[in-house]
């Protein structure tokens, strides 16, 4: 008799505990059939925040939408991988993109990644599939669109050339970016006074998550340490002629404007492979051509699909 006591006891509080809980979970957003709730946009303000933990500089609110649009993002993309890979069966590829997160993040190995992740109350498999997502993305650009790439190489050599040739100072650079557009509503000089009274409010880093349309937005738009001969001519100019915590005006790049942060620099004196930066150089190059058709082919995406705010 006790027995059934105690089970029915438990039977009722489990039940009071699911109708508490379920009645804490909102659905804010439909993307297509699937649903993002309050919660998911709480964890996903936490990877966001272990991302770029300036993040918290911002409002409740500002840091919502922020999160509520990177979930987007992800749906919206995970949707177009999903016609063409295999998400389940990519081992190796998932070994890589670790390694090259814990090397960006100055992690020595996973299980210092799983306990920095469990203090932050982050579940491992989740940022990881967060990761995969992004390379696949990249992976997929870069099959769709690698053919339309248009890079001088003549014009890199020459200038990595004269570049290394000249017997002035060398430096290394420690950069952040934020990388825009025109607003299709406002003119750019509108985009631009949002743009640099959001960076006077919050800073640049916050900006980046609100503004940029770079693959760095997430980590508060940062590159890290380049040195100059992996700098193109037109946006090394800008460069040198900041200090350092100061931004560059916007420059004009294809695909739209870029504002540089100078974070820090120093100078390098060790030997350099000229052939393996300028090999570099075109790296950079073709990624940020390659940036500029994920962003054009990702609106188009989200453009034919349904996406509703409850």
């Amino acid at each position: 008799m006790n027995k059934i006591k105690y089970i029915s006891f438990f039977v009722f509080f489990l039940i009071i505990n699911l109708n508490v809980y379920a009645s804490s979970i909102k659905i804010i957003v439909k993307v297509n059939n699937e649903i993002i709730t309050n919660l998911d946009i709480q964890n996903e303000k936490k990877y966001l925040l272990f991302l770029n933990p300036k993040l918290d500089q911002l409002t409740k609110n500002q840091i919502d939408e922020i999160a509520k649009n990177s979930l987007i993002t992800e749906i919206v993309k995970k949707n177009e991988l999903k016609k063409i890979y295999d998400t389940n069966n990519m081992g190796s590829l998932l070994d890589s993109i670790e390694q090259r997160f814990l090397k960006n993040k100055n992690i020595k190995n996973k299980s210092d990644f799983i306990k920095l992740l469990k203090k932050r109350d982050l579940e491992y498999d989740n940022i990881i599939n967060k990761l995969h997502i992004e390379a696949l993305w990249n992976q997929l650009i870069y099959s769709k669109f690698s053919k339309n790439i248009r890079i001088n190489e003549e014009n890199i050599r020459k200038n990595t050339l004269i570049q290394f040739q000249n017997e002035k100072k060398k430096y290394e650079y420690d950069l952040s970016e934020i990388l825009f557009t025109e607003n299709v509503s406002e003119n750019f000089d509108d985009t631009l006074k949002k743009i640099e009274k959001s960076i006077i409010n919050v800073g640049f880093e916050n900006t980046a998550n609100i503004f940029s349309i770079s693959s760095t937005s997430k980590n508060g738009g940062l590159i890290g340490w380049v040195n100059e001969l992996q700098i193109s001519e037109n946006i090394k100019k800008h460069i040198i002629k900041l200090k350092i915590g100061q931004i560059s005006n916007p420059i004009k790049i294809s695909g739209g404007y870029l504002m540089i942060k100078l974070n820090n620099k120093k100078e390098f004196k060790q030997k350099v492979n000229i052939e393996n930066e300028i090999k570099e150089l075109i790296a950079k190059e073709t990624n940020r051509q390659l940036n500029t058709y994920s962003v054009i082919f990702y609106k188009k995406l989200k453009k034919n699909t349904k996406i509703n705010e409850v």
